[in-house]
C-alpha cells in the first residue's frame, strides 16, 4: 500500500508525490482510439492545449500529425515525466497553471483527458469558465469525461446533468460516443464528448 503525505489535489505537491512514486493509475500509457479517430476525421490540424498533461503521450501523437499542440501541468514531476515521454517534442511540455497560462496563438481545441476529474468539485465552475475564456467562438472542447458518483477522489466523477449545466452557458455538445478502450479506473464510466464554443 502506497503511503502519501500530500492530500490536497489542488497542490502541485499532491501530484509530484504520485509521479515520483510512479503511482499513476489514471495513465493510459498510450494514445486512446477516440483521439486517433478525432484527428483522422479533422479537416485540418488544430492549435491545441492539453491541460494537466501528465505523461503527455497525446502531445507527441498530435505533434507528429502536424498539430500545433502545447501540454501544460502545474506539477514539476509530471512535467519531467511528460518531457521524458515525448522525446523531440519536450519543449512543448510546459510547467504552468491552467488558470493563469496564456496561449501564444488563439486556441482551436482544448483536449480533456482526466483534467476535470482531477479537480475537486468546488473548482469545476472555475474550470468550465476558464475553458470558455481560452476558446474563441467555434473552438472545440473535446475528450474524455468521467461519470461517477463516488464521493471521494481523485478521480472526482460528475453526473451528466451536472456536466451539461456546467457547460451549457458556453458550449453546445456536438458528439457523445462510447469509449471502447478504457483503462480500469475509468472502465464503463467515461465517454468521448465534443463541445463547440458558442
Amino acid at each position: 500500500m502506497q503511503e502519501f503525505h500530500e492530500r490536497d489535489p489542488r497542490s502541485p505537491a499532491f501530484w509530484d508525490e504520485r509521479f515520483d512514486k510512479q503511482f499513476t493509475p489514471w495513465d493510459r500509457g498510450r494514445v486512446p482510439q477516440a483521439l486517433r479517430d478525432f484527428v483522422a476525421a479533422a479537416p485540418a490540424p488544430l492549435v491545441t492545449l492539453i491541460p494537466g498533461c501528465g505523461s503527455a503521450y497525446e502531445l507527441a501523437f498530435l505533434s507528429e500529425a502536424g498539430w500545433d499542440a502545447t501540454a501544460i501541468d502545474f506539477s514539476p514531476a509530471a512535467v519531467a515525466t511528460g518531457k521524458a515521454a515525448v522525446g523531440r517534442w519536450a519543449d512543448r511540455v510546459v510547467e504552468a497553471d491552467f488558470f493563469t497560462w496564456q496561449p501564444e496563438r488563439p486556441l482551436q481545441l482544448i483536449y480533456e483527458q482526466a483534467f476535470l476529474c482531477a479537480m475537486p468539485r468546488e473548482r469545476w465552475a472555475d474550470v468550465a469558465a476558464r475553458w470558455a475564456a481560452l476558446l474563441p467562438p467555434g473552438g472545440l472542447l473535446a475528450g474524455f469525461f468521467f461519470f461517477d458518483d463516488a464521493p471521494k477522489g481523485p478521480p472526482f466523477g460528475i453526473a451528466r446533468a451536472r456536466l451539461d449545466a456546467l457547460l451549457a452557458p458556453y458550449f453546445d455538445c456536438e458528439a457523445d460516443l462510447e469509449v471502447a478502450d478504457s483503462i480500469p479506473v475509468f472502465q464503463g464510466k467515461e465517454r468521448w464528448l465534443q463541445w463547440r464554443r458558442r
